[in-house]
């Protein structure tokens, strides 16, 4: 993006195509790169376009603020209700964990975006049915089918999320590949802000520990739960007025993990076969490994998200290209073990949705595999591999769904 801005000032045709594109990606790029091209007379037009605040935008930030300040309090009292309404807590957390967190952010993006009363009923509408059917459907608190919803239901208002952010529900690879970035640096931001929050927690205990008060039930009960619930809406809203310091940090991130995350996901599959280890007959053991292959996969995405928003050198795309060609190796070791499993004691449940997400893990990684070859031997741009993961976002929404609703109807509810 930021040299197609540099390329393109004297072009008003192509840079206001980019901006109507992505116009949250295109304000942040154009910041970073505005010091080196401030002498242009239309670099300093756009500057004022894309950073001019007036009345009605200071009226908004402040409806923006309120805004979250009831989210984070309703987030807040939906955290605290097993002790108001007096709830088993393992009960209701393992089951509503996911309605602390994204129908918050969904209504922030639906007010932010504008979108259609339409729209916002139908978000609405399925949050409902989801908290509905997770708590209502299942009479066996154990059943495997139970704990898949519980697993799934969360992706599938991560996907509503995503809809919310996007703007709508057809809208192009680039906003979805932009909600990835989005989730990568939201990540980020809720970490610092837990880390500066956890330093800020253990400083004020012992103060008070200084002078014979004992505030650690008040801040067990109250302060960490409400403000670990509150924590993601206001990352988010940290993050959305001061993306820039954000998004230098992310792609330094992705670029240090990627090739960690390589060579131990290497020495673990040569530790694991020296060890004798076999995901084969140890059920623990292929659990862990679906784990593992599930966190390299979304190191992967992380990294080919923050790579669509700058570029990457020869060795990076190299370094991608290997960690997706030994994930594709753990990938096959799994579904070769479920399948082995599934052939020995028959399906089950979890053995069907594992073998699923396995076989859609590996089509994806397939792609992603394929073009990021492609991008490293041609020396292209990796905006194709960015279009084959924003092509798979819509799969695994679908799978969600098919786990979280018809699974429990398929096998019982048991």
């Amino acid at each position: 993006m930021k040299e197609l801005i540099r390329e393109n000032l004297e072009n008003p045709e192509v840079l206001e195509k980019l901006y109507r594109e992505d116009s949250e990606n295109f304000t942040n790029e154009f910041n970073l790169v505005y010091p080196e091209i401030s002498d242009n007379l239309v670099a300093r037009a756009w500057y004022e376009r894309l950073n001019y605040f007036s009345a009605a935008s200071t009226g908004s930030q402040r409806k923006e603020l309120m805004l979250v300040i009831l989210g984070s309090v309703i987030a807040a009292f939906i955290a605290k209700l097993p002790e108001i309404i007096s709830v088993d807590p393992e009960f209701f957390y393992t089951r509503n964990i996911g309605f602390i967190v994204f129908p918050i952010l969904t209504a922030y993006f639906a007010w932010k975006n504008n979108l259609t009363a339409s729209l916002k009923i139908f978000f609405v509408a399925v949050t409902l049915a989801c908290a509905l059917f997770i708590n209502l459907a299942f009479a066996e608190a154990s059943s495997q089918t139970l704990i898949l919803s519980c697993i799934h239901i969360p992706l599938l208002l991560w996907t509503i999320l995503g809809i919310a952010y996007s703007g709508g529900v057809n809208t192009g690879k680039d906003r979805r590949i932009s909600f990835l970035r989005y989730n990568g640096d939201l990540v980020v931001m809720t970490t610092v802000i837990l880390l500066a929050g956890a330093i800020f927690a253990l400083v004020s205990l012992r103060l008070f520990m200084l002078i014979d008060w004992d505030v650690s039930k008040f801040y067990t009960e109250y302060l960490i739960i409400c403000g670990l619930a509150a924590l993601p809406n206001v990352a988010n809203y940290v993050l959305q007025n001061n993306n820039q310091v954000v998004s230098k940090v992310s792609p330094v991130i992705a670029r240090i993990f990627s090739p960690i995350v390589l060579v131990t996901v290497f020495i673990y599959l040569l530790a694991m076969i020296s060890k004798g280890k076999d995901p084969f007959m140890d059920r623990d053991f292929l659990i862990v490994f679906n784990l593992l292959l599930i966190g390299v996969m979304a190191i992967i995405l992380f990294s080919v998200a923050e790579a669509s928003r700058t570029s990457k050198g020869k060795s990076e795309k190299a370094i991608l290209f290997m960690l997706s060609l030994v994930t594709v190796a753990v990938n096959c070791i799994a579904l070769s073990a479920i399948l082995f499993r599934i052939n020995e004691w028959g399906i089950t449940p979890n053995r069907a949705a594992v073998l699923g997400g396995n076989v859609l893990f590996l089509a994806n990684l397939v792609f992603i595999t394929f073009h990021l070859w492609k991008s490293f031997k041609k020396g292209a741009g990796i905006e194709t591999v960015s279009i084959s993961i924003a092509r798979f976002l819509p799969v695994y929404s679908l799978w969600a769904v098919i786990v979280a609703f018809i699974f429990p109807i398929i096998f019982g509810f048991k």
